[in-house]
């Protein structure tokens, strides 16, 4: 154990690296874990974290790491918030399970009261909850396949969903999460989508290029739904050139397909408004909902249209955890967080600050072809200067680099050559500074 003995709250916000990364104490677990744990369960940093706080892991050497992935944007208004910790601790002592397709429980309906607030374009929505953003998507593609009668699922390039059966079949991306596994879901037809940066064309002009393949690949008659992340996550924060949604969106309506916003990583706040998709202005049929839902609790929410959610019969969607007391209690305490700290701002701000120390790193580094992202949803793509090639080694070296820094760096997109942050809503200007000048420090060190 470590002989630090700051409580959470007590965590200053700024890193200490006081051995190397990771140190002896981590090392140690480490190697327990190799013989009960199986090397498919990868570790981005194998540091063990004892405690964390804000923007802010401690391992059990004592290092304090400055978190800019979020648990892949799961802590969203910061590690141990004190107004979570409390309800979900007061939740503990009341109840804690009892299924609520047993007997209800009035969390549950009070996250669902708040994400049909926030649904785009206006109350009037329903909501099932479960555990995670792979249950999240697999629910809205059986509530879209049982509303619409029909089989086929449509999704973009680059896309990722999950990691069960039927989401790693949606993913673009075959290696690690479905080959080998066995026979994939059928039905699914992959379109291309909007890559500004690779494909120069405008909103409209990519949106033609989807439909014309879902049209000639899939039917229009047999899709059930279109399932979109506004802003794609693991293929590398890729935002669609302007006018692309509303095209597709309008395509869907047109043919009856029910259109999905996987807003998983991108939405509770991170972006600046609660879901992303209102920021293309889209108004979907079902939005999902997992991560930053719940402070770091598992919950996720499955929020559509009340015309297309009643088409469910009664015992047809549910889950044993599904909607947890505790989690929602959390969530509910997630929910006025972000109201009364006004975080929506506050991604704004990041996405200002942050944004404009990225921008000056693209000037001064030519390996950076682009800095893009909404709010606290940033990342920059990184390439063999001159070229559009990928340079997925040098992504790799600086975020090795970074982490002996104590600054924890995450990589993504379909050839792991992007850099994607994910700072907590309470990332403060100074850690935002600090990033940036470790993000110019490993770019320099590694001779880029």
């Amino acid at each position: 154990m470590s002989t630090v003995t700051e409580t959470a709250t007590e965590i200053a916000q700024e890193p200490r690296v006081v051995t190397e990364i990771p140190g002896p104490r981590s090392r140690e677990i480490h190697e327990r874990r190799r013989a009960v744990v199986p090397p498919g369960v990868h570790s981005v940093m194998p540091v063990y974290i004892e405690r964390a706080h804000g923007s802010i892991l401690v391992d059990v050497d004592g290092n304090h790491i400055v978190d800019v992935c979020g648990g892949i944007g799961v802590t969203t208004i910061g590690h141990t918030d004190d107004a979570v910790v409390e309800a979900a601790q007061r939740q503990m002592a009341e109840v804690t399970h009892t299924l609520f397709t047993m007997t209800p429980y009035e969390p549950y309906v009070r996250v669902a009261e708040y994400l049909s607030q926030y649904f785009p374009g206006g109350g009037g929505a329903k909501t099932l909850l479960m555990n995670s953003g792979a249950e999240a998507v697999e629910n809205g593609v059986k509530i879209a396949r049982r509303y619409t009668g029909r089989p086929g699922v449509a999704v973009l390039e680059h896309a990722y969903h999950g990691r069960t059966l039927l989401t790693s079949s949606m993913n673009f991306k075959g290696a690690p999460y479905a080959a080998g596994y066995g026979p994939r879901a059928g039905d699914i037809y992959k379109a291309p989508n909007s890559y500004p940066l690779r494909d120069g064309l405008s909103g409209p002009e990519a949106a033609a290029r989807t439909i014309a393949y879902l049209e000639k690949v899939a039917g229009a008659e047999d899709l059930a739904c279109l399932v979109v992340e506004p802003i794609q996550g693991e293929g590398g924060f890729i935002v669609p050139a302007e006018g692309y949604l509303p095209a597709l969106a309008d395509w869907c309506r047109a043919n009856g397909i029910v259109f999905i916003a996987d807003e998983v990583q991108a939405g509770m706040a991170r972006t600046g408004t609660m879901f992303s998709i209102e920021q293309f202005g889209v108004v979907p049929d079902i939005v999902l909902t997992a991560k930053g839902i719940a402070g770091g609790l598992p919950l996720a929410g499955i929020t559509g249209r009340a015309e297309v959610m009643d088409s469910s019969l009664p015992g047809g969607l549910g889950g044993t955890f599904g909607g947890n007391p505790v989690s929602c209690a959390a969530a509910v305490a997630v929910f006025e967080r972000i109201e009364s700290e006004g975080m929506l701002r506050n991604a704004k701000h990041i996405e200002e600050v942050f944004g404009d120390g990225l921008r000056g790193l693209q000037a001064k580094h030519p390996a950076i072809a682009e800095v893009r992202g909404k709010g606290a949803m940033l990342a920059i793509e990184v390439v063999k200067p001159g070229t559009l090639e990928h340079d997925p080694e040098l992504v790799q070296r600086v975020i090795d680099f970074a982490a002996q820094r104590g600054v924890l760096l995450l990589s993504a997109g379909a050839y792991s050559n992007v850099i994607r942050f994910l700072p907590s809503l309470q990332f403060t200007d100074e850690l935002c500074a600090l990033v940036v000048r470790t993000l110019d420090d490993g770019f320099a060190a590694a001779g880029a």
